[in-house]
């Protein structure tokens, strides 16, 4: 099995179309687990609703809101999840409806897999219905630049396939880290480094999980062009300097120190 983890906090509204997004994914054996960062009613509500139609095998994985804590509330999702693959995206990200199929395709032993996004201004954000995620119209590039979406190279990911796909995909100056928005990587290698150090804030700290895995040994392969998704617009009020330089440091004392295992990490029975 596989298990698909998302993270949310207070946007219920995004959370539903994600949700909608993940109804209709023609991979089909895979669990998803909602890692809550401690959202308010709104969001319980729109999990239930969905837990209600029986089309998706949810479980909601919640802990009390006391800032920001999304390392900490994904690794208690990890140490839920039954599969022995996981994939990793956000509660603000709609997943095209091969993106799980994707993942499973591309995955690899000694691999994770790092995909990207593209990001969509306010206004089209609000736009996006169920009938545009399921139908998959709102995944089309011509659809989305007649609706607002900037025009740029990197909208080449909303139609990008076969060899086109795999050439953007080798070249792309973009390294292989891991994105949390769109990544996934083998339940035993997650467990091997100790999950995601729980000491970080907002700011880079998917990139840190990713260079431990690195350093253990599993490699990072680009899929941005392959795995596609829309990331919803949304204010950002905690987003700080101060906590980002606070990652950085801890991201180079890790480097510095060659730690693999986190102290701060899964704590496994």
């Amino acid at each position: 099995m596989v298990s698909v983890i998302i993270s949310t906090f207070n946007q219920p509204v995004w959370l539903e179309r994600v949700l909608w997004g993940y109804s209709c994914q023609t991979y089909r054996d895979f669990e998803l687990i909602i890692a809550d960062d401690g959202s308010n009613e709104s969001t319980l509500k729109v999990i239930e609703d969905m837990k209600g139609k029986g089309v998706l095998s949810i479980k909601h994985v919640y802990h009390e809101n006391k800032g920001f804590r999304k390392c900490t509330i994904l690794n208690k999702a990890v140490l839920m999840s039954e599969g022995d693959y996981l994939i990793f995206s956000d509660g603000d990200i709609i997943p095209r409806k091969d993106f799980v199929q994707v993942h499973v395709n591309m995955r690899n032993t000694g691999r994770f897999l790092s995909g990207g996004t593209v990001r969509l201004p306010a206004d089209l954000s609000a736009k996006i219905g169920e009938e545009d995620i399921r139908s998959g119209i709102c995944f089309e590039r011509r659809w989305l630049e007649g609706n607002g979406l900037g025009k740029s190279f990197k909208n080449n990911k909303l139609n990008a396939f076969g060899l086109k796909e795999r050439f953007l995909n080798r070249f792309t100056p973009a390294s292989a880290t891991w994105n949390g928005g769109n990544a996934s990587a083998w339940k035993k290698d997650i467990i091997a480094v100790r999950g995601f150090d729980q000491r970080l804030r907002y700011g880079g700290e998917d990139r840190e999980f990713g260079e431990r895995l690195q350093r253990l040994g599993v490699k990072g392969r680009q899929i941005r062009y392959s795995a596609v998704t829309l990331h919803l617009d949304h204010p950002r009020d905690y987003v700080h300097l101060k906590e980002q330089q606070y990652n950085k440091q801890i991201r180079r004392q890790n480097r510095k120190n060659g730690i693999i295992q986190t102290e701060y990490g899964l704590i496994i029975n």
